[in-house]
């Protein structure tokens, strides 16, 4: 306790009083606290759940709006940014102000950045130089966030020292929240929330808006994990889900590693991803420090060949001897090549924070911009409604404008002149005052035409924002459109791999060391028709032994069980080893060589294909312009054969395989696509299936194999408008079946079930190459054309498109009999087993 006293204290100038007041210590500190957390948490470090800022990075970019620094525009210092922010809103120290400018314009961190930069501004490793010496202007997608601000589509409050405004939140056209992610430690509590892909994140939001009552299935379905800025592969999801049900979890990255030749006779790994804010200095630190203490052994050298134009390379070299794949469990046990990310998703919601799941982080968003789009509307309608006033009061201006002139010319002065105004010509006193401002040049018939036009637009104007704002189900609908116009514009292709692929154990754990010696076991690789793909490992036998690994597209042997399950429908299934690779093809007919040993690998006995991870993600491939069709082989001696949407069959002769990554295996024409590979047994035959219900079966002998430059030959005469719908090779074994699914082009797609039917093979003869075949659906009454089609080995299988089974009607069908309705939407046919 301070002693209290009210002596009076002397002083140089004279005497005069001092007052000391008795203060609980106690008392102070924890209301001084208080306080202190109250700022901290509120004001600094915790990021809104609407805008996903926190106050220092939304004074930063409202700043620069104000600025002028748009993108269209030059890049400024950022030490100026930095002192207009500081001196006019935000009375903090000019290096957190520098620090968050930064972090706005770092690729590795943000996964769209909002700030443009102009020199160094840092790496993984290495801090940024100072803001001196770098410049920076808004990105294009920062617009979006402050776009409209006056439209009056947010609060405005004022600043520290109540000399200016600034908005309590920014519109964010963009979830960034949820695109960028944040990080902040405040008092008792912080936050640490994963970036995503805008993409997903969109459809996410979109299908919110149009279902409110969507579950947390529904909307993972469009946001299935996060999207790290830096790529990587996700390992383990089940940390994903606590996440986005609770709001808290966490979940395990992988590096993207790659085995490579460096030289004839030395292998290596390349590291070309690395995981979240790890880099490339990190690693070296951890592995050099491995090695030395004989931790982590096979590693020759550590070579880091990062640079600006060909990104991230990190070579590390393997000694002779010693399996690359096994070194490589080492490293993502001892090294950074594997990290955590911990997910802790608290932001503010009505000033107050909360731990939010993903559900409610896209309902606070979604509201944000409900409202904002709700206030826009008010004001451009308030807008409209002033200007068509003054519009019409100019109109009888101009119509009456000889008796206008005559009023104001009498009058003794302006008021006099703006009542006598009002008066004659029943205006109103805005009316009158913006006719009394009139420019003699607005006088022309020219300008009576461009305000009638005028007039009529502004009127369609009010009535098209008075429907959309009786409406709630217009407003929803306008938040949807335009995100969906921001993630055309400025979505990117997903960059992080997820899989159910399980994380090395922690360092320090009992579990024995790798065996640096991995055999080059037998593997089957399965392709679903939902785009999953797993390796399936398979200990040799004696079976295995005496038969060999067969090189084409074939079962997965006698040891193998695929359990029906979403995904189950299988496409296509090679049969390779496991340090192999394997080709895909796609619809542009290029064939991509995948590696084997880097796909997720489930149990022999119980194959879970949904565990997969897609393959588009898997290759590397934009899957909105280009697609898988199927998996081949690449050291089998049987060709590979391809149908094409034209019609056309091509056989590639075994070994006319380029040595590089991807290349074409045909030559399409224009406005072609190629629908279906195979790869089977010389006696099976290839089977066209077209779109107005013609079947075509011919032995491929009557194809011969070409080069994979070539252009592949006719294969089925097409009806007027048809397309082939589904190419592939089928044996004549009496267990084989054709599956047709007939539908309407007047309907919607997904939307009705059709009528389907299940025939024997055999119903369809054989018919020669070149030929129109043989009718395969009798449509019904409305039909006409089949939209799925399928033809192998029994028991087919159906899915619908989110990988759950559909029903099929009992074999035994006509080959030209109409089909029956079908209880559910068929998204795609393949192979069932088990």
């Amino acid at each position: 306790m301070t002693p209290a006293t009210n002596e009076p204290t002397a002083t140089d100038s004279g005497a005069s009083t001092e007052k000391i007041l008795d203060v609980d210590v106690s008392t102070e500190m924890q209301d001084s606290f208080l306080e202190y957390a109250y700022s901290v948490i509120y004001s600094r470090a915790l990021p809104d759940a609407r805008d996903g800022l926190k106050p220092v990075q939304r004074r930063i970019l409202y700043m620069m709006s104000e600025m002028g620094l748009r993108p269209d525009r030059g890049h400024v210092k950022s030490a100026r940014v930095v002192g207009e922010v500081m001196g006019k809103l935000h009375p903090h120290g000019d290096t957190a102000i520098y620090d968050a400018l930064v972090r706005l314009a770092q690729s590795w961190t943000m996964r769209i950045p909002l700030v443009d930069g102009h020199g160094n501004f840092g790496s993984p490793d290495d801090g940024p130089a100072a803001a001196r010496y770098t410049e920076a202007r808004l990105d294009a997608v920062a617009m979006l966030m402050v776009d409209q601000l006056d439209e009056d589509v947010v609060e405005f409050v004022p600043n520290y020292d109540n000399q200016l405004m600034q908005p309590d939140v920014l519109p964010s056209a963009i979830p960034n929240l949820l695109v960028n992610g944040a990080s902040g430690i405040a008092v008792g509590m912080a936050t640490n929330m994963a970036p995503h892909n805008l993409i997903e994140v969109v459809a996410g939001a979109r299908h919110l808006i149009e279902h409110p009552d969507a579950t947390l299935d529904d909307l993972m379905a469009f946001i299935p994990g996060p999207d790290l800025p830096g790529g990587g592969t996700i390992v383990g999801l089940a940390g994903i889900r606590d996440a986005y049900e609770s709001g808290r979890g966490a979940f395990k990255t992988r590096a993207k590693v790659s085995v490579e030749n460096l030289t004839a006779r030395k292998t290596g790994l390349v590291v070309t991803e690395l995981p979240y804010l790890v880099g490339p200095e990190k690693v070296i630190a951890k592995i050099k420090d491995g090695v030395t203490s004989k931790k982590i052994q096979g590693i020759s050298d550590v070579t880091d060949l990062t640079d600006r134009t060909h990104g991230l390379r990190l070579v590390i070299g393997i000694k002779t001897g010693f399996n690359p794949e096994a070194v490589l469990e080492q490293l993502y046990k001892l090294t950074p090549l594997e990290d955590s990310f911990n997910i802790n998703n608290v932001a503010l919601v009505d000033g107050g924070p909360l731990t939010l799941g993903l559900r409610d982080l896209l309902v606070v968003y979604v509201n944000h911009r409900i409202d904002v789009v709700t206030r826009r509307t008010r004001f451009r309608l308030e807008r409209r409604r002033e200007r068509l006033h003054l519009v019409e009061g100019l109109l009888i201006a101009i119509l009456d404008i000889d008796e206008v002139i005559q009023v104001i010319r009498t009058s003794d002065d302006t008021d006099q002149a703006r009542t006598r105004l009002i008066d004659v010509f029943e205006l109103s006193v805005l009316q009158a005052d913006y006719i009394l401002e009139l420019r003699l040049r607005r006088l022309t018939r020219f300008s009576r035409i461009e305000l009638e036009a005028e007039r009529d637009r502004l009127r369609e104007e009010i009535a098209q924002l008075e429907a959309l704002l009786a409406d709630p189900a217009l407003i929803r609908k306008t938040v949807s459109d335009e995100l969906d116009e921001v993630a055309e514009k400025y979505g990117t292709p997903r960059r992080t791999l997820l899989t159910e692929a399980k994380p090395s154990l922690a360092t320090g754990s009992k579990r024995a060391q790798p065996v640096l010696e991995v055999a080059d076991v037998p593997c089957t690789v399965y392709l679903s028709t939902t785009g999953r793909v797993v390796r399936v490992d398979r200990e040799e036998t004696s079976e295995d032994a005496a038969g060999g690994v067969a090189g084409g597209v074939g079962s997965a042997g006698p040891t193998a069980t695929v359990r029906r399950s979403k995904h189950d429908a299988i496409r296509s299934e090679v049969e390779t080893t496991r340090r192999s690779e394997v080709g895909a093809v796609t619809d542009t007919g290029r064939l991509i060589r995948m590696p084997v040993m880097d796909l997720p690998a489930v149990p022999i006995n119980s194959v879970q294909l949904g565990a997969g991870v897609r393959i588009g993600d898997y290759v590397g491939i934009d899957s909105r312009r280009e697609k898988i069709v199927g998996l081949v082989s690449l050291t089998s001696a049987v060709p590979i054969a391809l149908g094409t949407e034209q019609g056309i069959v091509k056989r590639v002769a075994p070994g006319a395989y380029p040595a590089k990554p991807d290349f074409e295996v045909i030559a399409l024409k224009p406005g072609d696509a190629v629908v279906g590979v195979a790869q089977h047994s010389e006696e099976d035959e290839l089977v066209f299936i077209t779109s107005d219900a013609q079947l075509l079966r011919f032995f491929q002998a009557s194809v011969r194999p070409q080069g994979a430059a070539a252009g592949g030959m006719a294969g089925i005469n097409l009806g007027a408008g048809a397309k082939v719908i589904w190419f592939g090779s089928v044996p004549d074994d009496g267990d084989s079946v054709v599956v047709t699914i007939a539908g309407s082009t007047s309907t919607l797609p997904g939307t009705d079930p059709g009528t389907g039917k299940v025939s024997e093979f055999t119903e369809f003869p054989p018919k020669g190459r070149a030929t129109g075949g043989v009718r395969a659906h009798r449509f019904l009454k409305g039909e006409d054309l089949l939209t799925v089609a399928w033809a192998g080995p029994a028991p087919a299988l159906a899915v619908g498109n989110d990988g759950a089974a559909r029903n099929l009607p009992e074999v035994g069908a006509r080959r030209d009999a109409s089909g029956t309705v079908l209880s559910g939407v068929v998204g795609s046919i393949g192979a069932g087993r088990g």
